[in-house]
């Protein structure tokens, strides 16, 4: 049995059709990143994983169970900081988690921030406030990571050290990941396996597999392989972007 199931999905607002049939599997301890053109479904296929949104048909299933509404057994990252202001890092860590001082101090310690437990958000970069999020979706232990363009909003410098913070838990702990993005070297460099979706309405178009060695490091983006997956997967974005321009 598939540690995620995603069978049949689709999903309405309105008059406007965001998913069409979406079927994928995703294995225990994989890593997919989910590529797609703007208005493809991709965050909102993300957040009907997460129980925050209802599918129109179809179901979501987690070890066999139905996802139905939210639950500690799926971590979530938004790509917006979301921190309460008037919280400490700790206190962040801690709020609505079943994890405990000690342990929180060990998560903040794997993601850089051992010094500023007792920091305020405002006190923080964005790389850093990104980081408290992230040892807050860790601190239940769920059973799979669910990112939506978690670096989106980080300069170019910050958003490479996230990636290989992140690749170096996974890889350590070895999470089922699913991330949504819309950098194709970000897919590539993070992914085991890569799902391109169709333009409006969303439809899984291809999965393509990343057969690149771990550790990665980032000067694997130089490399010949490297780019032969970029030309490939650039091609089929750039297919789907050009149809996204012929609805507008």
């Amino acid at each position: 049995m598939s540690r995620l199931s995603i069978d049949g999905v689709s999903k309405v607002f309105g008059a406007t059709r965001a998913l069409e049939r979406i079927d994928l599997e995703i294995e225990d301890n994989d890593f997919l990143c989910i590529l797609g053109p703007s208005g493809c479904g991709k965050s909102t296929l993300l957040r009907i994983v997460a129980g925050l949104e209802v599918p129109s048909t179809g179901r979501v299933l987690l070890d066999g169970q139905a996802v139905e509404r939210p639950g500690p057994d799926r971590g979530m990252v938004f790509q917006s900081y979301t921190l309460f202001p008037w919280l400490t890092v700790r206190q962040n860590v801690l709020f609505g988690t079943r994890s405990t001082p000690r342990k929180t101090d060990e998560l903040l310690m794997r993601v850089g921030l051992k010094g500023f437990e007792n920091h305020y958000p405002k006190q923080l970069s964005g790389g850093m406030q990104q980081r408290t999020a992230l040892a807050r979706a860790l601190a239940n232990d769920p059973k799979i990571l669910l990112l939506d363009e978690p670096f989106g909003a980080l300069d170019n410098q910050t958003r490479a050290l996230m990636q290989e913070l992140l690749l170096g838990i996974w890889e350590a702990d070895r999470k089922t990941v699913l991330f949504v993005t819309h950098d194709i070297d970000e897919a590539i460099f993070m992914a085991s396996r890569v799902a391109v979706m169709s333009a409006r309405p969303g439809q899984l178009k291809t999965i393509v597999p990343i057969d690149l060695q771990h550790p990665r490091h980032y000067t694997m983006k130089t490399t010949p392989q490297f780019s032969a997956y970029k030309a490939t997967l650039t091609e089929e974005i750039r297919i789907e972007a050009m149809k996204t321009l012929e609805m507008v």
